[in-house]
């Protein structure tokens, strides 16, 4: 039998179906960049009110992830215009899973 405390948490993971579907190039183009471009948004703001609290702080790691998120959009960008020039559709299945942090 399980635990109160185990069944909460099992509940407490949750699976979104963020984005589904058949795009064109362009419609494929607008979710995948809007999404990236939110989260490298998210990081910069982090990073500056970091910095607001104090000006010598190592930002080191958002820096990183900014990097790295700014790298996956530029592959994103490339993949989604060979995919244009050939003329086909491109399929998007993104979940967002949501978990309890251990």
């Amino acid at each position: 039998m399980k635990s109160k405390e185990v069944t909460q948490i099992e509940k407490a993971t949750q699976k979104i179906q963020l984005v589904k579907g058949d795009f064109t190039p362009n419609e494929a183009s607008d979710v995948i960049m809007s999404l990236i471009n939110e989260k490298i948004s998210f990081h910069k703001l982090q990073r500056l009110q970091i910095w607001e609290g104090n000006h010598k702080c190592q930002t080191h790691q958002l820096d990183g992830r900014i990097g790295e998120l700014e790298k996956e959009r530029e592959t994103a960008h490339e993949f989604i215009n060979s995919i244009r020039s050939m003329g086909k559709n491109l399929k998007i299945d993104g979940i967002l899973e949501i978990s309890v942090a251990q």
